[in-house]
């Protein structure tokens, strides 16, 4: 994808707009982010292969806002689901120190890879946490992370077209050069007057 990155920008993206292509990955990130056991991280690296380094954050921001709402409505209705009181048995000691739904908690058990924002939603929907303080947590904690990947890749997709067009220009100045002489038939010139 990194190679293709200005084919993708100049025929994909600016031919249906900032104004169209912006908010659609905007909603990619919002369900991505929503789903539970899904992972974010490569998702953010493209919007800043894509989009750069400051609408690839915009897009992380938003995207990650509207997962903490979809998620957070999902798991509201879907609780019953997951047994919630397994996942928490499960936690590690220095998680179970904090109240369970309690922001504090929400937050440290995100810091869990894998299936601790799944377990903070469910627990935030369950113990009936307000909106706010779950998006807020949310937040926290996933807004930095992605931007940061955003970042890195808006910094790989630099590296990759700087070595390409280094490489591009050494091949042209130090390839080997055949040159072919064209043979002209020698036509002897008669006497001179």
């Amino acid at each position: 994808m990194i190679r293709y990155q200005p084919f993708v920008e100049h025929h994909i993206l600016r031919p249906i707009g900032p104004k169209v292509a912006i908010p659609l990955a905007t909603v990619l990130l919002a369900f991505v982010a929503s789903a539970p056991f899904s992972v974010t991280d490569a998702l953010a690296i493209m919007n800043g292969v894509v989009f750069g380094r400051f609408w690839g954050s915009v897009i992380d921001v938003i995207g990650i806002i509207c997962a903490g709402v979809i998620g957070y409505w999902v798991n509201s209705h879907a609780t019953h689901l997951l047994d919630l009181p397994a996942a928490i048995s499960r936690l590690p000691a220095w998680v179970k120190r904090f109240r369970v739904g309690s922001p504090m908690f929400l937050i440290v058990v995100r810091i869990i890879p894998g299936f601790g924002g799944t377990v903070a939603t469910a627990t935030a929907a369950a113990f009936k946490v307000p909106l706010w303080i779950h998006v807020a947590t949310m937040s926290l904690v996933a807004i930095p992370i992605c931007v940061l990947l955003t970042l890195f890749g808006d910094q790989v997709t630099v590296l990759v077209h700087g070595a390409e067009a280094r490489a591009h220009m050494y091949i042209m100045h130090h390839r080997p050069h055949w040159h072919f002489r064209r043979r002209v038939p020698h036509v002897p010139s008669g006497p001179t007057q």
